[in-house]
C-alpha cells in the first residue's frame, strides 16, 4: 500500500465504525482552515483526512481496501472515483459539518419556516412548611410573549405576507466559501428567518409577538419541598410559524419555618418541659401542622427524649400517607430562683438516693472499672 488509512486516523484495523468516526471528526476539528488560518501543510492534512475517512467509514469500500489496498478498483481518481468535482453525498466534507453545524450538513433541513416549538419558561414559587405539607393555590404573575392579534403572529401588515427569502430560499442559511471549505452562516438578507417582509406589522414591527403578563391560578399538590417541579403545558413563549407553544416549569422554594424542622415527610420540633414534670409525669400541649396535640410524658423521662406523633407530618407527594411528627422534651433549668426555692432544692438533694440516677451510677462505675484497670 501506498498509504495507510489507518496510520493516517491514527486508529487500528480493527477500530469500529463509532472511534474512526470520533478519530476524524478530532483530526477535522483540529486542522480546520478556521483553526489553521489557511496553512497550506494543515490543508493537505486534511485532504488526506478525508481520503482515508472517506474509505474507512463505508463498509464496502473499507473491505476492498483491506483486501487490495489502494489499487482496488474503488479508489480510482478523477471522474467517477469521488474525489473530483463538488461535494458528493455522503462524501466526507459532510462528515465535518455535521461536527460544525449540530448535524445538519446542509441536508434533509425542513426550513428556517418551518414550525419551532416556544421556549419554556421557568417561575419560582415561595411556600410555607404548611402550604407544602396540605397543598396550595397559588396566583402566578409572570411576563411572556403572545401572537400580535394584528397580524396573526406572521409580522406582516394586513393586506401583506410574509415572502420566502430568494437569497437562501428559505432555508435561513447560505454557504460561503473560505479557504479550501464552504461554511454555513445565517442569510445576510433574512437574518436567518428564511423569509422577508416587505411591509411589517405597525403594532409588532414584524416580529409577529408582543409583550404580555400571563396570569394564572395554580394549584401546588401536598408534599412538595424545595427543588419541586412542576410542569405546565402550552404555558411557555408561543412558537414560531403555527408551532406548539413551549411549556411552564414551576419550582418550589419552601421557606424555614420557626418551629418545625422537615426531613422527608416527617417534621421535628423541641418542646421545653420543666423538671417537675419530667421526674413526676405530666400531660402537655404540642403544636402540630393540624393544630395543637395532647402528648403524655411518662414520669422519669430523661432530656432529649423523643415521642412519635404518628400521621402528623407532611403528606407523601406520592399519595402514600402521611409522615410523622416527632418531638423531643428538652429539660429547662431555672435560671433564677428564690431563697425558699433554693432551701427546697437543697432538701430534695439530701434526701436523694443513688437508685434515682441510674445513668450517673452507671456511668461513675464505668469511671470506678477504668481508673481500677490502669492501676
Amino acid at each position: 500500500m501506498s498509504k495507510d488509512f489507518y496510520k493516517i486516523l491514527g486508529v487500528s484495523r480493527t477500530s469500529t465504525e463509532d472511534e474512526i468516526r470520533t478519530a476524524y471528526r478530532k483530526l477535522a476539528h483540529q486542522f480546520h482552515p478556521d483553526k489553521t488560518g489557511g496553512d497550506k501543510v494543515a490543508e493537505e492534512k486534511l485532504k488526506e483526512f478525508n481520503e482515508a475517512y472517506d474509505v474507512l467509514k463505508n463498509k464496502d469500500k473499507r473491505a476492498q481496501y483491506d483486501k487490495f489496498g489502494e489499487a482496488g478498483p474503488q479508489f480510482g481518481r478523477g471522474p467517477g472515483g469521488g474525489q473530483a468535482g463538488g461535494f458528493e453525498s455522503g462524501s466526507p466534507f459532510e462528515d465535518i459539518f455535521d461536527s460544525f453545524f449540530g448535524g445538519q450538513g446542509g441536508r434533509g433541513r425542513s426550513g428556517a419556516q418551518a414550525p419551532t416549538h416556544g421556549d419554556d419558561l421557568e417561575y419560582r414559587v415561595t411556600m410555607t412548611l404548611r402550604e407544602a405539607a396540605f397543598g396550595a393555590k397559588k396566583k402566578l404573575k409572570f411576563p411572556r410573549h403572545e401572537n400580535c392579534a394584528d397580524c396573526g403572529g406572521s409580522g406582516a401588515a394586513k393586506g401583506s405576507s410574509r415572502e420566502t427569502c430568494k437569497q437562501c430560499n428559505g432555508a435561513g442559511q447560505v454557504r460561503v466559501a473560505q479557504g479550501f471549505f464552504s461554511i454555513t452562516r445565517g442569510c445576510p438578507i433574512c437574518h436567518g428567518t428564511g423569509a422577508v417582509i416587505r411591509d411589517p406589522c405597525k403594532r409588532c414591527r414584524g416580529a409577529g409577538q408582543v409583550n404580555s403578563d400571563r396570569e394564572l391560578s395554580v394549584d401546588i399538590p401536598a408534599g412538595v419541598d424545595t427543588g419541586s417541579r412542576l410542569s405546565l403545558r402550552g404555558e411557555g413563549e408561543p412558537g414560531r410559524n403555527g408551532g406548539p407553544r413551549g411549556d411552564l416549569y414551576i419550582r418550589v422554594e419552601v421557606q424555614p419555618d420557626d418551629v418545625f424542622e422537615r426531613d422527608g415527610v416527617n417534621v421535628q420540633c423541641r418542646i421545653p418541659v420543666s423538671f417537675a414534670q419530667v421526674v413526676l409525669g405530666a400531660t402537655i400541649s404540642v403544636p402540630t401542622l393540624d393544630g395543637k396535640a395532647e402528648l403524655k410524658i411518662p414520669a422519669g423521662t430523661q432530656s432529649g427524649t423523643i415521642f412519635k406523633l404518628r400521621g402528623l407530618g407532611i403528606a407523601d407527594l406520592r399519595g402514600y400517607r402521611r409522615g410523622d411528627q416527632l418531638v423531643e422534651v428538652q429539660v429547662e433549668t431555672p435560671s433564677k430562683l428564690g431563697n425558699d426555692q433554693k432551701e427546697l432544692v437543697r432538701q430534695f438533694e439530701t434526701l436523694n438516693d443513688t437508685k434515682a440516677y441510674p445513668l450517673h451510677k452507671r456511668f461513675m462505675d464505668k469511671i470506678k472499672e477504668s481508673l481500677g484497670g490502669g492501676a
